[in-house]
């Protein structure tokens, strides 16, 4: 029982893993995920796993947040960090992201929680680890889909257009490592859980994403919605 990783990844981010990634590391990865489906309950969705590079071809990645692995709560993860379904109670993360977004630009908070048209505009949503028991946070860390989404952000350190680099907390900030390019744009700070929110809040990512991004004559991102 195995999951051909590679055949479900969107063609255009293949091309740019496959050499990065070492092969019989994938396909351990890809039977210990199957294997979790089809024994426990597992976050998100076998069809939702690589939402974050359907929805962001590589070529039109401009901007990388990463979060640490998906929500483990029924109904909230669908394959792009820190995004929730519409109609889905926002999680205390995401709350704080908006609160942040309407003191840096002015936009009112959403109701919906789903991220999608950030995605959308090319704003990868990546989650460092892509699958999680149901109910037990971290309990696919370690299993190899480090080494696969690191993977991810070394391929776009190697794009010739500009990237920023959205690193919340001390976990996504050890990939600062990761990004040698300079002529990409890393932004570091707390992460927006409530635990180091205080922190967090005031550090305008969202201002600052925009203006990197203008500065290299690429088009800003929309960051309102619904």
């Amino acid at each position: 029982m195995s999951l051909d990783l590679m055949e479900l990844l969107p063609g255009d981010w293949r091309e740019r893993l496959d050499p990065l990634l070492d092969p019989l590391a994938t396909a351990a990865l890809g039977a210990f995920v199957a294997t979790e489906y089809a024994e426990q309950t597992v976050y998100p969705a076998e069809g939702d796993l690589f939402n974050a590079f359907r929805h962001c071809s590589y070529d039109a990645a401009r901007v990388l947040v990463l979060g640490q692995d998906p929500y483990h709560g029924p109904g909230q993860a669908h394959g792009l960090s820190f995004s929730v379904r519409e109609g889905v109670r926002l999680p205390p993360s995401l709350r704080n992201i908006y609160k942040e977004l309407e003191s840096d630009l002015g936009v009112p908070r959403a109701v919906s929680g789903d991220l999608t048209p950030w995605a959308d505009q090319g704003v990868l949503l990546l989650n460092a680890v892509l699958t999680v028991r149901a109910g037990d946070a971290g309990s696919h860390a370690g299993k190899g889909w480090e080494e696969f989404t690191d993977a991810a952000i070394r391929a776009l350190n190697e794009k010739d257009g500009r990237v920023v680099f959205v690193l919340w907390g001390g976990y996504a900030r050890k990939k600062a490592r990761l990004v040698t390019n300079p002529q990409h744009v890393v932004l570091e700070s707390a992460h927006p859980s409530p635990l180091s929110a205080k922190k967090f809040f005031g550090t305008r990512p969202f201002s600052q994403v925009n203006k990197a991004l203008a500065d290299a004559g690429l088009a800003e991102i929309d960051w309102k919605l619904r």
